[in-house]
């Protein structure tokens, strides 16, 4: 049994174009929730992901917790996959990219329980992510925690290049 914490997720992306014409992306990403989030923008933004076990695929893992976390199918398309990345924690995130449309308003987040206030003795659930928004890359860059940057990095690269994603 593996005791390495390991992640996945998905990057949902449409492409766009800038005003030059080149293609770019926008990517789906939402604001962690619960007290320790509350208040924070910069870094405190995440792809849907979520820890699996040895138990479980990465990609059906992607798939729950996408599900699970916006309370929507992820949208019909190919997936790309975005390979994998190494936290400062330790946590291993793999990610794949799925081009798509999704109206973040139709989003219902799932939700945890945890006591709060600290030491209260109190149990209250929050929702795992308690907002969702389209994001061009560079703002996706000062949103998203930084262990996660380099997935936008890597879809961008394949969009507007046609670079495999994993490689760049």
């Amino acid at each position: 049994m593996s005791t390495a914490r390991r992640s996945a997720g998905i990057l949902l992306y449409r492409v766009v174009r800038t005003g030059t014409g080149q293609r770019d992306v926008d990517v789906l990403i939402g604001h962690m929730g619960g007290p320790f989030w509350m208040g924070r923008d910069a870094a405190a933004w995440s792809l849907p992901k979520g820890e699996y076990g040895d138990d479980e695929e990465p990609d059906a893992a992607a798939r729950r917790e996408f599900e699970e976390e916006l309370g929507l199918p992820v949208p019909d398309g190919a997936w790309l996959p975005l390979g994998e990345v190494r936290q400062r924690s330790g946590k291993t995130v793999a990610a794949w990219a799925v081009e798509g449309e999704l109206d973040p308003a139709r989003a219902t987040p799932g939700t945890f329980t945890m006591e709060w206030p600290r030491g209260s003795g109190v149990l209250r659930e929050f929702p795992e992510m308690d907002r969702f928004a389209w994001c061009a890359p560079d703002e996706a860059a000062r949103r998203l925690v930084v262990g996660q940057r380099v997935f936008v990095e890597r879809l961008r690269a394949y969009v507007r290049e046609g670079r495999a994603p994993a490689d760049s």
